[in-house]
C-alpha cells in the first residue's frame, strides 16, 4: 500500500457517510450531545485502528519468533503506547 499523507488522528476533517443502528446513535446523543457525536465516533475508530496495528505487529512477531505470553503481550501494548506518545502520534494504518 502507498504511504498516506496523514497519520491516524491527523489532517483536516472530512465528511463520510456512516450507518449505525439508531439505538446506538441515540445512546451517543443522549450521553454526549449532538456536537460531540463526531468526536466520539472518531475516537472509537482511532482506538480500533491502533489496536489492529498492534495486533498486526504482534502477529508478525509471533510468526517470526514464536508465541508471546499474555504478560509479554500486555507489556508490548504499554511500550507501544509509550513510544508512539513520545513521537507525538500514531503512524498511518497500513
Amino acid at each position: 500500500m502507498s504511504e498516506l499523507p496523514y497519520g491516524i488522528g491527523e489532517g483536516p476533517a472530512t465528511r463520510v457517510s456512516l450507518s449505525i443502528p439508531e439505538g446506538t446513535a441515540e445512546a451517543i446523543r443522549q450521553r454526549l450531545g449532538k456536537r460531540e457525536f463526531s468526536a466520539f465516533i472518531t475516537g472509537a475508530v482511532e482506538r480500533e485502528l491502533r489496536g489492529r496495528i498492534l495486533d498486526e505487529y504482534l502477529a508478525d512477531y509471533e510468526r517470526r519468533n514464536g508465541p508471546v505470553s499474555e504478560p509479554e503481550r500486555e507489556r508490548a501494548r504499554q511500550i507501544f503506547d509509550e513510544v508512539l506518545a513520545e513521537e507525538g502520534g500514531w503512524p498511518a494504518a497500513s
